[in-house]
């Protein structure tokens, strides 16, 4: 069964002065993030019903381009927007690349045959819910002015903090590929796994770095 999305975020949208069409698009990226990397916490905890679960997160990375689209769409019909252009189309592009991560690592799980996710893998997975909380809580506050868009600085330091312990628990993991007797074809699809995941949260840094970069601009 496919997880059904609803569209009522779509009426809303469309009722949205002009001004604010690109932080409610923003915001809903940011919290289709969050629901993505939680149902990977969910696949990587709680190890049943594989290819529903995967199939959840791809019908929500569907959405994310969908919003992604109505971004782009909106930048070509908006002469003037709240904040500079390419800020919201590489913040845009970085909250995709967060989702992309996430799918990838979810599919390779059914396509290589997991049998079971490594404690490594559920770390992993509960860091990039964190970083997903602090960006919806980032992106939430963008439509804000002047100096409470300051307030957006904290989430971004401490998305820099849980990216560094990503990469301290991505590391172990490597390692732990080449010394617990792991067979080389399960080195490889672990790698592949712990790569995505690491990924996911790289690019929730990149995203905390433009909102640091949109914040230095307009407070």
């Amino acid at each position: 069964m496919r997880l059904a999305i609803p569209d009522v975020w779509r009426q809303k949208f469309s009722f949205l002065p002009r001004e604010n069409t690109f932080f409610f698009l923003l915001h809903q990226s940011a919290m289709n993030i969050q629901q993505v990397a939680r149902r990977l916490l969910d696949l990587m905890e709680n190890y049943e019903n594989v290819e529903a679960k995967v199939q959840e997160i791809k019908d929500l990375e569907d959405f994310g381009d969908r919003i992604i689209h109505d971004i782009t769409r909106s930048l070509h019909r908006t002469f003037v927007t709240p904040i500079d252009r390419e800020d919201i189309l590489a913040l845009a592009g970085s909250l995709d690349d967060v989702v992309d991560a996430m799918d990838e690592a979810a599919q390779y799980t059914v396509e290589y045959h997991i049998e079971q996710p490594t404690e490594s893998a559920r770390l992993l997975a509960s860091i990039i819910v964190q970083c997903a909380d602090e960006l919806e809580q980032a992106v939430a506050m963008l439509s804000t002015r002047g100096s409470m868009l300051k307030d957006i600085l904290p989430r971004v330091v401490e998305i820099n903090r849980l990216e560094n312990e990503a990469d301290g628990v991505y590391s172990r993991a490597k390692g732990e590929l080449f010394s617990n007797g792991f067979d080389v074809m399960m080195i490889l699809k672990w790698r592949d796994i712990y790569d995505d995941l690491e990924q996911a949260t790289d690019r929730a840094e990149d995203a905390a770095d433009i909102l640091e970069g949109i914040v230095l601009k307009h407070s």
